[in-house]
């Protein structure tokens, strides 16, 4: 055996309980396979389970097995992109369905790693917490017989009493924040528990965010709804335009609350290099928390939502919605409402269609439906820019219709977009010249259909809508603490040292006190020897150095801290 290993065995021997842990962690065993019978099997399992290691390896799994929910369509987030994914991957889609991999975060997989890592976690807190709570209610160890083999040193004669050197040194190191007592001739103290505690309170972060996390995944709701300027909204599921919800979410679950979008308004930069860009979005709206709750007004702007107990209301989109007013052959109105368009471009160019299912008749009283396409223009730029248009803002809107009549196909019972028009059973209208019908509208102006066929009035009123995502998180108040919680444990727990410092004062043969210090830190680092000399220093000046028995000055010099060979200096 080398005398590195001898010295470092002997440091250990003399050091005893002082030189035991300043952490919580696990000391690491040697791995050995575990005796026979279940039990030993189930003992060395939880502690391979438990391990630091372990615990690591099953965070990069998660991490590596969420990349694949990233990339690949999930049937939650999106259903229909994960049948587009399919149908153009006929190879590839039956291997990832076997795998889990279009619903990765609900997979058997991923749920796996999450629960092993979750009880991991959970078997390395308990017991480092509870031994922290033991070093808490215990004291700092005794000093070692030789405080000149730890990492920082020093030592001086005195001519004070060791009981007055050691009140001093006890009042020092309280008054530094040291948790301190007199054991035997020496005075032990150690500080910087709160590196342990935050350690520990990084870990609990972390299991409060995968709860929060599973929270968040099983019980989330998110939806969508378009409101036209006027329209009112509650929170109930019938009233959702498109909704998505975690496999545990319950109708009942939703926040009750209603609101009504009373104005819309967004404004653009009118010159410059950025015309066009817009300036400002915002919804002004009044809402009632509960069935009976008091009216409030107020204004959703983008990245500024309405906050309702776990409940955001987000403003992500908006559009025109043009009043259109449809007569039939004999005049009387059969169909008057705002149709919303859907924006094609980043001038609100936009495009739609107006259904007219009941109570249209023809010029010879023939039960018929209509179908109008519609095309919008907020800002027309005239001859050569009819397909787009020019700015964003309403400076000079035109309303382009293209009618048709017929059946519309919505009596067979198979779903279909309310902005798109199915033409299978329509027939267009023909003008003058014998061409399809089709026209640009001012705002006031009427399109008179064929043959005493009714007209269709594109009304002065345009009105804008908006488009509202509610989302619903109960974990998400949990998942910022835990994130919080972790920055700060983890910051104490990589800024804070935990450290030792004794004092040891006995009277030597000759009968003058002999001092000395000695600090202990949990990794070799430059501030332990530079407090160690900083306490020693003020210790010095309280109990000033004796002359040595062979000089005949008044006294030896202040102490020096002397570093362990292959510490830093």
């Amino acid at each position: 055996m080398s005398n590195t290993d001898t010295d470092t065995s002997q440091d250990r021997e003399e050091l005893g309980a002082a030189g035991s842990q300043l952490s919580t962690a696990p000391q690491e065993e040697q791995t050995s396979l575990p005796g026979l019978g279940v039990i030993g099997w189930a003992r060395w399992f939880w502690r391979q389970l438990t391990s630091m290691r372990v615990a690591l390896l099953l965070l990069l799994l998660l991490s590596l097995g969420a990349i694949p929910g990233s990339l690949i369509p999930q049937t939650g987030a999106d259903a229909s992109k994960v049948e587009d994914f399919r149908a153009a991957h006929k190879t590839l889609a039956p291997v990832y369905d076997k795998l889990g991999l279009f619903h990765v975060y609900s997979s058997v997989w991923f749920s796996a790693i999450y629960i092993l890592l979750f009880v991991s976690l959970i078997g390395c807190i308990v017991p480092r917490t509870w031994q922290f709570v033991g070093q808490l209610r215990g004291r700092p160890p005794g000093a070692p017989k030789r405080l000149t083999r730890l990492p920082a040193h020093t030592a001086w004669r005195t001519t004070e009493d060791p009981e007055r050197v050691r009140e001093a040194a006890l009042a020092l190191l309280k008054k530094r924040r040291f948790r301190a007592h007199v054991v035997g001739d020496a005075v032990a103290a150690e500080k910087g528990y709160l590196r342990e505690l935050g350690n520990l309170i990084f870990h609990i972060a972390l299991i409060v965010l995968l709860v929060a996390f599973a929270s968040g995944q099983l019980y989330k709701s998110d939806g969508t709804k378009l409101m036209v300027e006027g329209d009112g909204f509650s929170n109930a599921l019938p009233m959702y335009d498109d909704f998505k919800s975690g496999s545990l979410f319950e109708p009942d679950d939703l926040v009750p609350f209603s609101f009504e979008l009373k104005d819309f308004k967004g404004t653009y930069e009118l010159t410059g290099p950025n015309r066009g860009t817009a300036r400002t979005f915002q919804a002004k709206i009044t809402y009632n928390k509960g069935a009976y709750g008091k009216q409030t007004t107020t204004t959703i702007k983008v990245n500024e939502p309405l906050k309702i107990d776990d409940s955001k209301v987000y403003l992500v989109s908006h559009g025109y919605a043009p009043v259109i007013t449809v007569r039939d052959g004999k005049g009387d109105v059969v169909y008057r409402d705002a149709v919303p368009l859907l924006p094609l471009d980043g001038n609100v160019t936009s495009q739609g269609v107006v259904k007219v299912m009941d109570g249209y008749r023809d010029a010879k009283g023939k039960k018929e439906q209509l179908g109008i396409k519609a095309f919008f223009l907020p800002t027309y730029g005239g001859a050569g820019m009819e397909i787009a248009s020019a700015f964003p803002a309403l400076l000079n809107p035109v309303l382009n219709l293209e009618p048709y009549h017929g059946d519309l196909g919505v009596d067979s019972g198979l779903p279909q977009s309310v902005y798109q028009l199915d033409k299978a059973h329509m027939k267009d209208y023909k003008d003058a010249k014998g061409a399809q019908l089709r026209d640009n509208l001012k705002p006031g102006e009427t399109m008179t259909l064929p043959n005493g066929a009714g007209s269709i009035t594109f009304e002065k009123d345009v009105k804008e809508w908006a488009g509202f995502e509610i989302v619903q998180e109960p974990g998400g108040g949990w998942a910022l603490t835990g994130a919080l919680a972790a920055i700060f444990g983890l910051a104490a727990s990589l800024f804070i040292q935990r450290r030792r410092v004794w004092v040891r004062a006995v009277r030597g043969a000759d009968g003058v006190t002999v001092v000395e210090m000695a600090g202990l830190g949990r990794s070799e680092s430059a501030k332990v020897p530079e407090e160690l000399g900083d306490l020693a220093g003020i210790l010095y000046d309280q109990a000033p150095g004796a002359p040595d028995p062979d000089d005949d000055s008044a006294a030896t010099p202040d102490p020096q801290v002397v570093p362990a060979e292959g510490a830093e200096k």
